[in-house]
């Protein structure tokens, strides 16, 4: 039975351009998007960029822009390298979208009519020189509990979530200034009244990531507190409640809902009813980094359940099934940061290297269960062993040996019965393992049979049966001819570009179900899929890293000393 599913992306801050460790965190949901369509699924694959918030009027002020003139730039930037990386997004839209905020207010409108939203006076961190309140996460100080540097919002080392005023010796992320903490009414999520829901939610769902399921018990058991869902700044979704006219809807409160705004968009366009969505037979994935578990098994779940049924119905809204959350991409052994410029940009990486080369090794290095590591030696030998040496070198020879001796047509063979099994299995093991989120252990075994039909191209030694043994010669090209066909299409969801190409050149569908390729079907012209890389780059490029953070460091230095 084909099934509605929603996959949802993290919604990267429009604040800065992309880079590797956003795409690492990402990628696995364009996968799971594009095996559940081959799978005949009916799919809402959405995101989007996140625009309004602090982050975003910081940049702006560097700028001289606009929030919105600065959100836009960066948003069109996004769209672009999604687009160059394959992600096959339904809708990738944006939080300034009139289609969200009017969603967000509605959706908020019947939320401040629940019993779990209340009016509180409270402080908020407010920075004399900045002359603006500020979120929590640009409040910056030590955390009371383990005495490390923190954010106001949480503790990336302890994994506690913080108000701003329980930090010690707070300052001003923008400028270090001490932040006053002034007193302002807002509304608060009562999240403490659900704990009973969110803890069934989290023991109903044992194949979570074992880092959300971890994070989030502790985020439980520690105590679940309230949180504000207004803030006292000037860019944002406006409070849809008498009295609130100088403030706007808190990012967390909003942001989140963008899968479910960019969802019913997704379904006015197709002329769908949502509310199949978001039944009981639906299945949601959520696809992000481990920073954001907390809004996605907390905060989200806090806000749907809160709000009740959908559109009045008797349609509950879906709470998340999938979390497919992932630890952190390190870069050449150190921490990625984007104030030290020591990061990899996706609009410079995705204009050097093809598409398939990067989505291959930030999946079979992903940090799926651990931190990784993304170095040039490793990506560029990968692309080299694996991605050419490997299936590259299986296509080419075969393909080049039957346009040579056959002509260009598919030889007569009769497949052999193991082989057809591994192909008819890798298609249930590969479907299930990406709906588990484990792609880096399908993406290998998948190499695997690739690298044993290489194994049995060598054993039979088609070069030398083609004078021996012509009907053996035969069936040994029929036989890779078939592997080839239907690795293309199980590789279609991680490597969508090579995948294309080999799938037209056999004239397959896209379905996720064992293909066959006629004998004396005639081959078209093909081409080399993928080229070697030089291995001098890899020095060129870690030095060219190394340079930029060098520059960074004296740039700091002279800024400091003048």
């Amino acid at each position: 039975m084909n099934q509605n599913i929603l996959i949802g992306g993290a919604w990267p801050y429009a604040n800065g351009s992309l880079h590797i460790g956003h795409i690492a965190g990402l990628l696995p949901a364009d996968v799971i998007a594009r095996y559940h369509r081959a799978n005949g699924d009916h799919v809402y694959y959405v995101s989007g960029s996140d625009c309004y918030g602090t982050p975003v009027t910081i940049r702006a002020k560097e700028e001289k822009k606009t929030p919105l003139e600065v959100s836009d730039y960066y948003h069109e930037e996004f769209k672009e390298c999604f687009k160059k990386l394959g992600f096959s997004y339904d809708l990738y839209g944006k939080t300034t979208m009139k289609e969200h905020n009017d969603f967000v207010r509605e959706f908020h409108k019947k939320l401040y009519q629940s019993e779990y939203v209340y009016e509180k006076e409270a402080p908020q961190a407010y920075c004399p020189h900045c002359n603006s309140f500020l979120a929590d996460r640009y409040v910056e100080g030590i955390c009371p509990k383990c005495k490390v540097k923190a954010r106001g919002d949480q503790c990336d080392s302890c994994g506690s979530v913080l108000e701003p005023e329980q930090l010690i010796k707070p300052t001003c992320k923008i400028c270090g200034t001490s932040p006053e903490f002034r007193t302002s009414k807002h509304l608060y999520l009562a999240i403490s009244k659900l704990e009973k829901e969110l803890q069934s939610l989290v023991d109903t769902h044992p194949e979570w990531r074992k880092n959300a399921i971890s994070f989030t018990n502790r985020y439980i058991k520690e105590g679940l507190r309230d949180r504000a869902i207004t803030r006292d700044l000037d860019w944002g979704v406006d409070v849809p409640k008498e009295g609130y006219e100088d403030k706007k809807i808190y990012i967390w409160a909003e942001n989140v809902l963008g899968y479910l705004s960019m969802s019913e968009a997704v379904a006015k366009l197709r002329g769908e009813k949502i509310e199949k969505l978001w039944g009981k037979d639906a299945i949601h994935y959520y696809v992000h980094a481990k920073d954001n578990i907390p809004f996605h098994t907390i905060i989200l779940p806090s806000l749907l359940l809160a709000h009740g049924e959908i559109n009045n119905s008797d349609v509950n809204y879906h709470l998340p099934d999938k979390i497919i959350s992932n630890e952190y991409l390190t870069l050449e052994g150190d921490k990625i940061s984007t104030s030290r410029n020591y990061a990899i940009w996706v609009k410079d990486i995705i204009d050097k290297y093809q598409a398939d080369s990067i989505r291959y090794f930030l999946i079979t290095n992903g940090p799926e269960k651990r931190d990784t590591d993304f170095t040039y030696r490793e990506f560029i030998q990968s692309h080299n062993s694996e991605l050419l040496g490997a299936y590259g070198n299986l296509i080419n020879r075969t393909i080049v040996f039957i346009q040579k001796y056959f002509n260009s047509k598919v030889p007569s063979g009769v497949l052999d019965t193991e082989i057809e099994q591994k192909l008819k299995d890798l298609y249930i093991d590969t479907g299930i393992q990406i709906e588990n989120g484990d792609l880096k252990e399908a993406l290998d075994h998948l190499f695997h049979m690739i690298r044993l039909t290489n194994k049995y191209f060598d054993y039979h030694k088609p070069w030398e049966t083609r004078n021996s043994d012509i009907d053996h010669c035969k069936n040994t090209l029929y036989n890779c001819v078939q592997v080839i066909a239907n690795l293309s299409v199980l590789l279609s969801p991680f490597l969508p570009f090579s995948s294309d190409e080999v799938i037209e050149w056999f004239s397959l569908d896209k379905k996720w179900t064992f293909q066959t390729v006629e004998e004396d079907y005639v081959i078209p012209k093909t081409h080399i899929l993928f080229e070697r890389i030089d291995s001098k780059k890899i020095a060129e490029e870690t030095e060219r890293l190394k340079g930029k953070l060098n520059e960074k460091i004296k740039e700091k230095l002279a800024t400091a000393n003048s």
